[in-house]
């Protein structure tokens, strides 16, 4: 099973189809008890919230954020974890909008430390 997520800051590997999350989207993430939560804003994101579980080497989650436009917006994703050859961490992401139409499959990885 890959490490903890708690601690740990992602970014978009590209912008996401479908989507408003971007390179410039920052996600810090949280891990307790089988439990994940993450805060991120960034580029097209002024505010955004996750809470889900963890199962294994697979996140769960429900999402929530507030655009630049001052639009809300909800969602359902399924990530799965992989490890990278230099130990960092990759989420490749199911996911589907539940305010509005839409899906589609992303990547974040996880952010160098000190970056």
């Amino acid at each position: 099973m890959a490490p903890s997520v708690d601690g740990r800051r992602f970014r978009a590997v590209a912008d996401v189809a479908g989507g408003e999350i971007v390179p410039e989207t920052l996600f810090a993430y949280h891990e307790a008890d089988g439990e994940i939560w993450a805060e991120y804003a960034g580029g097209k994101i002024r505010r955004g919230h996750l809470v889900g579980t963890r199962r294994g080497d697979v996140l769960d989650f429900r999402y929530s954020q507030l655009n630049v436009d001052g639009e809300t917006s909800n969602g359902h994703c399924v990530s799965a974890i992989v490890v990278l050859p230099d130990g960092r961490l990759r989420f490749e992401e199911s996911w589907e909008w539940e305010s509005k139409d839409g899906s589609g499959v992303s990547a974040v990885e996880e952010v160098p430390e000190g970056t």
